[in-house]
């Protein structure tokens, strides 16, 4: 939780990703989803978003909103 605000923070390939931690499609938890090929795939209805762009993969739509995120010395810095 940043604020009244829900982020799923993910570690893929040695990068950190940020974004919007409800589905844009049902409001499911975005962040216990499962990463594969850059991408994080919604567990309950399956929607699959990029994780450096928030772009919906079928439909090539920036439905996730993203955020900038960076770590320096241990701690994860978000920018919203």
């Amino acid at each position: 939780m940043v604020g009244d605000r829900v982020i799923a923070l993910f570690r893929s390939e040695g990068q950190l990703f940020a974004m919007d931690g409800m589905c844009a499609h049902q409001g499911g938890p975005i962040a216990e989803g499962q990463l594969q090929h850059g991408c994080v795939t919604c567990p309950w209805h399956g929607w699959q978003y990029e994780l450096a762009t928030g772009i919906q993969t079928i439909n090539r739509q920036p439905l996730q909103e993203t955020f900038e995120v960076r770590e320096i010395d241990g701690k994860i810095e978000l920018f919203i």
